[in-house]
């Protein structure tokens, strides 16, 4: 049984890796803008669901199993992308600053015409950031392709005191998810996938 990752977030790849899967990695590229009246946790569904249709589409590989994600950092409701600046991302993390914050990661699992999938949410608080601590986060490059601008996982962890759910989910993808997705594919009868 394959298991393809639909995504060139070596991110994704890391944590799957550090988890023992075996995988391909075979990205995919959609439109990643935010329809009028769509929930966060309805945006990163859809996303994910879309990536491993378009997956499964451009591949042709009967049984494989197509695992796509997509993760948004959410404050108030309001969607934070990556920064299209460095002024962008000093803004974001001044909204981050001294509050806490949600990840929500979809996940989708394809096999063939079945799919499944799961949005995970994790709460994320951030220590109060001063004026320098923007200036030298921002300036070590870091957040630039990160939603929210930060990455958890590298200098800013610093700013980070607590978190409530899942870590990996926040460096973007939940690994325990995953897994639980695939015996929920595997118990349905449509596939097994086999650690190695």
């Amino acid at each position: 049984m394959r298991l393809i990752l639909a995504s060139a977030s070596p991110r994704r790849a890391e944590l799957l890796r550090a988890a023992g899967f075996a995988f391909e990695i075979s990205p995919v590229d959609v439109d990643e803008s935010v329809r009028p009246g769509e929930s966060p946790d309805g945006y990163v569904r859809r996303l994910a669901m879309e990536k491993s249709e378009r997956a499964m589409a451009s591949m042709n590989h009967a049984g494989a199993v197509v695992l796509s994600a997509d993760t948004a950092v959410v404050i108030e409701g309001e969607i934070l992308g990556k920064p299209r600046d460095d002024r962008h991302a000093g803004e974001m993390l001044r909204r981050l600053s001294g509050r806490s914050h949600e990840v929500m990661t979809g996940v989708s699992l394809r096999v063939d015409a079945v799919e499944t999938g799961h949005v995970d949410v994790t709460t994320v608080e951030f220590s109060r950031l001063s004026d320098a601590d923007i200036t030298w986060y921002v300036a070590s490059g870091e957040g630039r392709d990160k939603a929210g601008a930060y990455a958890i996982q590298g200098l800013a962890s610093r700013f980070i005191p607590r978190i409530m759910g899942s870590y990996s989910n926040v460096v973007g993808l939940p690994v325990t998810t995953v897994r639980e997705l695939l015996d929920r594919i595997a118990s349905a009868g449509h596939s097994s996938y086999s650690q190695r």
